[in-house]
């Protein structure tokens, strides 16, 4: 599902957000050590080689229960396809934040650097296939005496399309929740997801921010997945967009119940003509593919006192 950077950027910008991101997609053990009420967003000032600043980037500095302080770097650069050199970027940026927290602490020599979680999400269609650590990319094999030289990198990859929609489903998590939205392809399962997602709200209170965001969320995938709407209408609101599909689905039930009956009166008149007059040309099974309920109700009027197709179908010559 085509989706916005910038709601994302926006979402895991929530402390809840990056906290049930870890704890459901990267590790409970990971989250068990970290205190998340004492959670700071860090204001990424590095750039880019090509020198360009790092704002799709999410970084958060979180406490350990022991006492360190870890560094929570989300790359929010949603692609629809895997990215080969991601380690090497991720490499690079690790480096340039470091470099930030050394400038701004004025870090003396002999300093520890604070450790550093890159979380790389992925949306697109096809399963990531890029390497996620050094061992999967350097040309030195492990065994090689060169080996202890070499950079030690890795990230971990949250491939969204790679959870089942079963196991997704288990959680009540904002987190699966919006997974389950961008995994969404089916009409009627869009309806329901939102259904979970007003439920969560109402249960949750005090997160309008959240929910303002997840409605900018499900009215891209209404846009998407349903067709309805356009990507300049805001639906701030997960009622309104909800309300929205009910009214839709009550008339797709009245268009396809049209065009199931148009459909079989086709049949029909292709049929009778058969019988009447042999094998259909090319020209009449397009004319009757593309004739609408009142045309067809024309030519089975016609096809009563037809001596021919051409009484039935005007300039149209029998196979």
């Amino acid at each position: 599902m085509p989706r916005s950077d910038s709601v994302y950027h926006r979402l895991f910008s929530h402390p809840l957000m990056i906290e049930q991101l870890i704890r459901e997609f990267v590790s409970e053990e990971v989250a068990a050590g970290l205190d998340f009420g004492r959670m700071e967003r860090v204001n990424a000032k590095f750039h880019s080689p090509g020198g360009r600043r790092r704002e799709g980037d999410v970084i958060w500095r979180v406490a350990t229960n022991s006492g360190e302080v870890v560094h929570i770097y989300l790359m929010l650069e949603f692609q629809s396809r895997t990215d080969w050199w991601m380690l090497v970027r991720v490499q690079v940026y690790i480096g340039l934040l470091w470099q930030q927290i050394i400038e701004e602490r004025k870090l003396p020599s002999g300093s520890r650097l604070p450790p550093v979680l890159p979380i790389v999400p992925y949306n697109g269609d096809r399963p990531w296939t890029s390497p996620t650590d050094s061992a999967g990319l350097n040309a030195v094999a492990p065994s090689s005496p060169l080996w202890s030289w070499q950079p030690n990198i890795r990230y971990h990859l949250i491939d969204e399309a790679a959870f089942k929609a079963e196991d997704l489903a288990e959680s009540d998590s904002l987190v699966a929740l919006l997974f389950r939205v961008e995994n969404c392809t089916q009409r009627d399962e869009l309806p329901r997801l939102i259904g979970r997602l007003v439920d969560w709200f109402k249960q949750h209170a005090g997160n309008e921010a959240l929910m303002r965001l997840f409605g900018e969320v499900v009215s891209q995938a209404a846009v998407s997945i349903v067709g309805v709407g356009d990507v300049t209408t805001q639906y701030n609101d997960l009622t309104e967009v909800q309300n929205m599909l009910a009214t839709r689905f009550k008339e797709w039930e009245t268009q396809l119940r049209a065009e199931g009956l148009t459909k079989g009166r086709a049949e029909m008149l292709s049929r009778q003509l058969e019988r009447r007059f042999g094998r259909l040309p090319a020209e009449a099974d397009s004319m009757i593919a593309s004739a609408t309920a009142e045309q067809l109700d024309v030519y089975m009027d016609r096809l009563m006192e037809a001596g021919s197709l051409s009484d039935v179908f005007q300039d149209v010559q029998a196979g």
